[in-house]
């Protein structure tokens, strides 16, 4: 396990230095001089060229970039070019705020969307079954925005107990603060938990239909025993896998619902790095977004593993 572990690390190692590297350049090629966007429209050529050479913009690309991530891993983000304060001050509030919006999406997704998969697919061809199966069907084919311009017409336009927009502290009060989570939430969730769902009850009809379950009946074991001992641990196999790339979809969803919701977080901090060129922040941004995505896989891959113990076995045999 150990072996399957370094392996996994190393790879999400060599992942973020090559999205690093993307970033970087994609961000040099993007319109605009880091060091006119500083001195401003009123500048002269000689001040330009003279801020470019003590920034180091003149060196070659491959310095550049040497020099920007060495920065990162100390942990210097650099200076927000519009916002005239540090990187790490700006994003660190909204990375917080976008954490607490997707960590209470995933544990939803999770335990909604694989319950609702369990529960369907022990009871395949039910009633119960076809009307869940057709909600989950229905909410895969809507995209999220449409979700958010619904909930906030009943919600926030008729009946008024919702706030459309923003974002409150706990010190504002627990039902202030949950009030201003309860429709970007929903928004975020509401496709996930049907793709989830829709995932877990096909690998649970397929455990189900396995030789060894029919074995373990035979055997005389309770259908109670079957599921919970035999069957619900290869069956959420799959479910942990999308669930993690889940995380990367969710990230998407973030940008879209802190836009709509004007929500404080890391994906309207994004747009706003965009929409101003503010270059560092922009890197910033994205270099977050890439390590929890890395970060998210490299969990799945383990849990996968520790619940699978071919995965370790068959990698470490082939190293």
């Amino acid at each position: 396990m150990l072996e399957y572990v370094i392996k996994r690390l190393l790879h999400v190692i060599v992942i973020v230095a090559v999205m690093s590297l993307l970033i970087f350049l994609i961000t040099q090629i993007m319109p605009g001089n880091i060091a006119h966007l500083i001195l401003g429209d009123f500048a002269s050529p000689q001040d330009i060229a003279t801020l470019e050479s003590q920034m180091g913009l003149n060196d070659p690309w491959y310095v550049q970039y040497l020099r920007w991530a060495s920065a990162m891993l100390h942990g210097d983000m650099g200076e927000s070019l519009s916002m005239n304060q540090p990187v790490a001050e700006v994003i660190r509030g909204a990375v917080g705020r976008s954490a607490l919006l997707a960590g209470i999406s995933i544990v939803l997704v999770a335990l909604i969307g694989i319950g609702l998969g369990v529960y369907t697919g022990i009871r395949r061809g039910s009633r119960s079954d076809q009307a869940i199966s057709m909600v989950t069907y229905v909410n895969i084919a809507i995209p999220e925005f449409f979700w958010a311009i619904v909930v906030i017409m009943l919600f926030a336009g008729y009946l008024r107990i919702l706030p459309a927009t923003g974002y409150a502290s706990l010190d504002d009060g627990f039902w202030n603060w949950l009030r201003h989570l309860i429709l970007p939430v929903f928004t975020l969730v509401t496709g996930l938990i049907a793709h989830v769902s829709r995932l877990t009850r096909s690998s649970v009809i397929d455990v189900m239909n396995s030789q060894y379950i029919r074995v373990a009946r035979a055997r005389g074991f309770s259908e109670r025993r079957v599921v919970r001992h035999h069957a619900l641990r290869n069956a959420l196999l799959p479910a942990i896998t999308v669930l993690a790339i889940d995380v990367g979809v969710l990230m998407g969803g973030v940008v879209v619902a802190e836009s709509i919701f004007s929500y404080p977080g890391l994906g309207r901090t994004l747009l706003y790095a965009i929409q101003h060129m503010d270059l560092p922040l922009l890197q910033a941004c994205m270099m977050v977004v890439t390590f929890v995505y890395a970060l998210a896989n490299l969990t799945a891959d383990l849990l996968y593993a520790f619940l699978n113990p071919k995965i370790r076995y068959g990698n470490a045999s082939h190293a």
